[in-house]
């Protein structure tokens, strides 16, 4: 296969219709230039993927000894124990680990990615597999290893876990009780393959029984506790409420169960509630969560296991997929009334 060729100053130059004289300016003094050649600029940036000369030299030449990882956010325990085991395994090979955060929007991951890369990293983490087009031409056209985390996909190197199977762990756990009538609570789906996924398997296992789960029983919310119990107020509302709700993860679950607390109502003897991740705060709440299992802490580990082996020279792109399992405690139990 032909080596891919870095793009130049020359190329963005080419593509934007100015001299290499006036893309210099733009990316070191962006004000000193015309609004309109800035944004033609921009684009041919964005379009080549490319790199500012300083630092693909850097790259090129030898290691920097740090690597980069771009999450969702770091406002997450689910998110930090991950990043916890993949500084810890990187710092003991002798890496630092520099850390940036997105909070969902893809133009801002993007803008974090080329940012790490610019100042100087051997390697980057993301986490799913929903990226803008700008964020794969940056990581397609940089000589750096890409590792992608909690999802997986063929071709490139990931650590991640079967999402649909997560959903549909979670669901089949719910009906096994005898619920009928379900509601989801959500993260955001949008530039989110991960929650998209989990509702997915949440259908296909209702779908196995016979019920389905329409839209309007799915309530998307940030990834908080706030959240949930936003997310259950709307599902309570509703002309027939559920017996079972599903969290996208354990705090939009605990959010969830502090809001019917709040009203009331009786978990799981009246209302069934199950998370996704297994948070310590799952086992602390009263009562403790039902949850599905996943080991975070070990994907991080194992991610910065395979950033070690590809900047080292390993072969072929590898897949790894982590076991996941249901943990049933109190917050789940059969409905109020079966035919429910």
């Amino acid at each position: 296969m032909q080596e891919r060729t870095r793009p130049t100053i020359f190329d963005v130059a080419n593509r934007a219709g100015v001299s290499p004289a006036t893309v210099s300016r733009v990316l070191s003094q962006p004000n000193s230039v015309r609004s309109e050649k800035r944004r033609r600029v921009s684009d041919a940036v964005l379009a080549l993927g490319y790199l500012r000369d300083g630092t693909a030299r850097a790259l090129a030449s030898g290691s920097t000894g740090a690597v980069g990882v771009v999450v969702p956010t770091i406002d997450n325990a689910i998110f930090s124990r991950a990043i916890q085991a993949l500084q810890r395994t990187l710092s003991e090979a002798g890496y630092r680990l520099l850390v940036a955060s997105h909070e969902y929007s893809t133009a801002t991951e993007a803008g974090a990615a080329r940012s790490l890369i610019e100042h100087g990293i051997d390697a980057l983490v993301l986490v799913g597999i929903d990226h803008a087009p700008e964020l794969w031409s940056l990581v397609d056209n940089s000589p750096l290893p890409l590792v992608l985390t909690w999802s997986l996909t063929g071709g490139r190197d990931c650590v991640g876990f079967d999402n649909r199977q997560v959903g549909r762990i979670a669901a089949d756990h719910l009906l096994s009780l005898g619920h009928r009538t379900f509601g989801i609570i959500s993260g955001i789906l949008q530039h989110n393959d991960r929650a998209t996924a989990r509702i997915a398997g949440v259908r296909d296992a209702l779908a196995d029984a016979g019920l389905g789960i329409p839209d309007w029983r799915i309530s998307q919310q940030p990834f908080s506790l706030a959240g949930g119990r936003t997310g259950l107020a709307s599902l309570l509302s509703l002309d027939q409420p559920p017996t079972a709700v599903i969290g996208g993860n354990d705090l939009l679950a605990a959010g969830a169960l502090f809001e019917a607390q709040s009203r009331n109502i009786r978990v799981p003897e009246q209302l069934s509630i199950i998370g996704m991740d297994n948070l310590e705060l799952s086992e602390h709440v009263t009562p403790a969560l039902s949850t599905v299992n996943l080991p975070t802490a070990e994907l991080g580990r194992r991610a910065a296991e395979l950033v070690l082996a590809r900047l080292e020279g390993a072969g072929e792109p590898r897949a790894i997929e982590l076991p996941i399992d249901l943990i049933v405690r109190k917050s789940t139990g059969r409905p109020p009334n079966p035919a429910n």
